[in-house]
């Protein structure tokens, strides 16, 4: 590998100040330098973030919104929240670059110009190039690595380091020198300061543990004896899964696959300034071992989802960290969760949403997308929109502003060669590039980080497999621009000012020793007729206000009449409702009686019934009884007469007395 050392003259916070002192705020030129050269939006917004880097947090009271210019700036800086200082230098730098891209080279005599120091085992062809009267290096650069060309492809490259290079979207493997870590994957990665950390992970099946660190300025490897801490002391235990938090200026190591694994999730922490090693201890009911999961730090909390445990069960269960009171809360969310994964990514977005994309469970991979909402502690599978990825496991990913950029992965077949990028805020996917060929940017088990240069965003991936282990640096520089701070510069300038044309003041802030009253820049060179504008705009906004505030009011009366008919209506309704209830009531009751009676007359009929059978019966005895004894009277009349002729001898009388 081609290897080189390109450094800038001026680096943080140097390089603000003489950003700074560029666009007029180091006090010794008028303002009207900001005012002239950049629209009134991007002026506010450099001023706010000068603010925030110089004095930090907004805490001056409010001022009247009637002051529209003060008012402006105001809501402008307070916007910025706590946003760090240096964060708030880079991207006072980074506007400024992509507005006036070669402010560097008219800065004043005073700032020291960069310094070239390049030594590379290639050709590299240098020829000055004139620009405005100024003159800079400029080098055509293409490194050669396992027999393919990577790189600009032969496209002009400024050398003011390497956060200069013009060449966006492209990973390019920067010239990096020092002892190269052991090939790996399933590492952990962590940028502080400048610095990627680069701590564990695996290679051919061993477990490693061993720290090093790549300066991004220099660009040069170097590896870290850890020592052994002096409370909680502890050695670094071999392992991979794992996830590397920065927190403050230490390294948390949480979780991972260990040879010999711990029955819950290990935390350890190294501190950066005495290079010890030390296991935290932590309350709460810890969750299980595991590795492969992914741990995002929400505030002060850190975020675990899913991973494998150490019997390959997958899991999809929801943990909470808090690192102030070193406590585990398992969380039990609504809705429907995740299926259960590993080797999944997940990022937060705006604080409060929790995206898990992708993943793998033992017979698949995933390319789905689930959000968490962190304040109802909701699951959501929102619809995806644009170029949805294919299905990957094994990928990293990192966020810049509201864009989620996700590299690398696999699908058990081959390594995925995109790189996509997600809009958190429109769920929209696109893909930022593709490479060819088997190259470390397209394995599983990769890291990746984002760091800046020169106020630009880079992103810097390390490591992999994809067929073999790979130990190689690649730095992609996105071109993909968050919105996030021109919706603070929307929010935070009212409807009135963007309306009035002729009034762009900016007051300029001096320092303590400085006017109490400081002078007021205007863009426009007619004061009175700004003034005047000003209040004719205002009369104009009264006006419509008041007209706003008489259609609100006479829509407010009609919704009032609305409901009072629509309550008239339902009170007749009612009426009516109660009326049929009363006539049914009336119905069943004399279906009821009418029931009875039916069940009376029918117990009638059955009676009636019976006594016809009975009199029936009656008739019959009756008319058996008067034969019988008509019979019986023949036969006494007849019956002496026969019986002579027969022999017979009449009864006696005495029988017949017996």
């Amino acid at each position: 590998m081609a290897m080189a050392r390109a450094t800038s003259g001026l680096q943080y916070p140097e390089r603000f100040y003489a950003a700074a002192s560029y666009v007029g705020f180091d006090g010794s030129s008028p303002t009207k330098t900001l005012t002239s050269k950049f629209a009134k939006s991007t002026a506010l917004l450099l001023y706010s973030l000068y603010q925030q880097a110089s004095v930090g947090p907004c805490n001056i009271p409010e001022p009247s919104t009637w002051k529209l210019v003060e008012h402006s700036k105001w809501a402008s800086w307070n916007q910025l929240g706590n946003m760090s200082s240096t964060e708030a230098m880079r991207l006072f730098v980074k506007i400024l670059e992509e507005e006036d891209p070669g402010w560097y080279s008219r800065a004043s005599n005073s700032v020291v110009e960069p310094v070239i120091d390049v030594q590379m085992n290639q050709n590299s062809k240098v020829e000055p190039v004139i620009e405005n009267g100024n003159s800079y290096p400029e080098t055509k650069t293409i490194s050669t690595q396992n027999g393919s060309e990577v790189g600009t492809q032969d496209k002009d490259i400024v050398v003011e380091g390497f956060g200069s290079v013009e060449v966006y979207d492209q990973w390019i493997a920067p010239p990096v020198s020092g002892g190269n870590p052991k090939a790996r994957y399933e590492h952990g990665a962590a940028v502080v300061q400048d610095k990627l950390y680069i701590y564990g992970g695996n290679h051919n099946g061993r477990y490693l543990n061993d720290l090093h660190v790549l300066d991004l300025r220099s660009w040069t490897w170097s590896k870290i004896e850890a020592k052994t801490g002096v409370e909680s002391p502890t050695t670094s235990i071999p392992c991979a899964g794992h996830s590397l938090i920065p927190w403050g200026n230490k390294l948390l190591s949480i979780a991972g696959h260990t040879k010999d694994p711990s029955e819950s999730i290990q935390v350890k922490e190294f501190d950066l300034e005495t290079a010890a090693w030390s296991t935290l201890k932590i309350f709460g009911k810890a969750p299980v071992s595991r590795g492969g999961q992914s741990v995002n730090l929400v505030g002060k909390t850190l975020v675990i989802f899913g991973g494998q445990d150490a019997k390959r069960t997958l899991l999809n269960d929801l943990h909470i960290l808090d690192l102030e009171t070193m406590t585990w809360d398992e969380i039990d969310a609504v809705g429907v969760p995740p299926s259960p994964r590993s080797d999944h990514t997940a990022a937060v977005h705006v604080d409060r949403y929790l995206l898990i994309f992708g993943g793998g469970s033992h017979a698949t991979c995933y390319n789905d997308l689930h959000v968490l909402d962190l304040q109802t502690m909701e699951w959501s599978r929102p619809t995806q929109l644009g170029e949805i990825p294919s299905p990957r496991a094994g990928h990293a990913g990192v966020t810049v502003g509201e864009n989620w950029f996700i590299v690398g992965g696999g699908d058990n077949k081959s390594g995925v060669s995109e790189t996509v990028v997600l809009n958190m805020s429109t769920l929209t996917w696109s893909v930022v590039t593709s490479v060819q060929g088997r190259v470390p940017v397209a394995s599983e088990g990769l890291s990746l980080v984002v760091s800046s240069y020169d106020g630009e965003d880079i992103l810097v991936s390390f490591g992999g497999y994809n067929g073999r282990y790979n130990n190689e640096v690649y730095v992609l520089k996105p071109s993909h621009k968050s919105t996030l701070q021109s919706k603070i510069i929307e929010n935070s300038i009212p409807d009135s000012v963007s309306a009035i044309p002729n009034v762009t003041n900016v007051e300029s802030e001096f320092e303590a020793g400085h006017d109490a009253d400081p002078p007021v820049c205007i863009i426009d060179a007619d004061p009175p007729k700004s003034k005047g504008d000003l209040v004719s705009v205002l009369k104009a906004e009264k006006e419509e206000l008041e007209s706003s505030l008489s259609k609100e009011k006479q829509h407010a009366l009609q919704l009032k009449q609305d409901l009072v008919e629509a309550e008239s209506r339902n009170s007749d309704l009612y009426k009516e409702l109660q009326s049929v209830r009363g006539q049914l009531a009336s119905e069943q009751s004399r279906c009821f009686k009418l029931e009875v009676e039916v069940a009376e007359l029918g117990q009638k009929l059955q009676t009636i019934g019976t006594l016809q059978k009975e009199l029936e019966l009656l008739q019959r005895q009756k008319a058996a009884s008067e034969q019988a004894a008509l019979n019986a009277k023949q036969r006494q009349s007849s019956g002496g007469v026969w019986g002579w002729l027969a022999g017979t001898p009449p009864p006696s009388r005495n029988a017949d007395d017996a």
